[in-house]
């Protein structure tokens, strides 16, 4: 299932094995080297001709062709912009709001996506929240519970980014659907690791700098051609309004596609790196990057419980499980823990959440190995003594 023939290969491929255990892609992810040589290789044409030579925009056409079919999607409904908060406010800037308007969110969601919704308030829309019985375990059915008449929208994440809960996103799409209810979706914690399906919601939006394996600041946002007149852009230039010969006109008439949202220059370089990430995941193949993730993160929560430590996380008979392991030993202080693993070049994350303390957060790649989660799990074993 692994896609290297060798580990000389893996390491070529992702050269951040060779310095120290990776498991923090829930954060930001270090760029595997086809990435870094994309954007190089940009860069060093731009120092020798100009940034916008002939094949940039061909480059740009492919991208959103080539994220289009990560998503199931069509690429005129691909716009090429990042971070991920970029999008979810065009989004939630884009719509006609009228006062009374509600919108159900998750609080205790990646600040990302609650700001731009509870920003709403100002013109009268009505914030919703979800509850839920344990920490970003999101189901239908408190999808359900939460709707009203007035609900126009429900703003979710394909994944918690605490816990490692997925959600159901074709069931929550057709439960939204059924009731004429806007959906829009951050997938920065799916993208490029599990199927995000774009048919099911009507925006999204994601920056390539976690699982996708890509650079900061480049991302995709999702706007479905119906919606097109919904989401008026906010962001208006030179690129997305027509402008003949960089004229600029008496009458704001938008371009064709998801280009609409696109105002001006586009981060040429991260698109560039990002392009060849979508593609070393879609060469791998999603399913495949799917169950090696699974694997990893399962062996990774095994070994961790057989040392007796706590989760917060779903466990490994959960399907909706992601690749995020969040775990604490009951009396060891995380913190330590964390520092341990620094010291021995083994990058994971340290996270607070509001009611229930300080956690380690792992979030292991396809491309780790199971040598390198036995030797994350035999230091925190040493460290435990300590």
């Amino acid at each position: 299932m692994q896609r290297f023939g060798s580990e000389e290969e893996r390491l070529q491929a992702f050269p951040v094995a060779g310095k120290r255990i990776f498991l923090a892609h829930a954060g930001v992810t270090s760029l595997p080297a086809c990435a870094a040589g994309a954007m190089t290789a940009y860069i060093t044409e731009s120092s020798v001709d100009q940034q916008e030579f002939g094949g940039v925009l061909k480059e740009i056409t492919s991208t959103r062709r080539d994220a289009a079919a990560l998503l199931g999607a069509d690429p005129d409904e691909i716009a090429l912009l990042g971070p991920t908060s970029l999008g979810l406010s065009l989004f939630a800037n884009g719509i006609d709001w009228k006062s009374g308007d509600e919108v159900v969110l998750y609080g205790e969601d990646y600040p990302a996506n609650v700001y731009p919704w509870l920003n709403l308030q100002r013109h009268g829309v009505i914030i919703r929240y979800l509850r839920t019985e344990s920490l970003g375990r999101i189901t239908p059915e408190c999808v359900e519970e939460a709707l009203t008449p007035a609900t126009r929208l429900v703003a979710l994440a394909s994944c918690h980014f605490q816990t490692g809960w997925r959600i159901d996103i074709p069931a929550i799409g057709s439960l939204l659907r059924k009731r004429g209810i806007l959906f829009s979706l951050d997938a920065i914690q799916t993208l490029g690791a599990f199927p995000t399906p774009a048919s099911e919601v009507d925006f999204l939006s994601a920056d390539a700098h976690k699982w996708l394996l890509g650079p900061l600041s480049a991302g995709i946002v999702y706007v479905a051609k119906e919606r097109f007149e919904i989401c008026r852009p906010t962001l208006l230039g030179s690129w997305n309004v027509k402008s003949p010969d960089f004229q600029a006109q008496q009458v704001i008439e938008f371009e064709e596609g998801c280009r609409r949202y696109e105002p001006g220059v586009l981060n040429v370089a991260g698109i560039y790196g990002m392009r060849a990430s979508i593609n070393l995941i879609r060469e791998q193949g999603l399913d495949s990057v799917s169950s090696l993730i699974l694997e990893r993160r399962d062996q990774l929560e095994q070994g961790l419980a057989g040392l007796g430590f706590e989760f917060l996380s779903p466990l490994a008979d959960e399907p909706l499980r992601a690749g995020i392991v969040t775990t604490r030993h009951p009396t060891k202080d995380p913190t330590l823990l964390f520092a341990a693993m620094e010291k021995a070049l083994i990058s994971a994350s340290c996270r607070k959440t509001r009611e229930h303390g300080t956690w380690l957060r792992f979030s292991p790649h396809f491309y780790n190995t199971t040598a390198e989660i036995d030797r994350v799990l035999n230091i925190i074993s040493e460290a435990l003594k300590s």
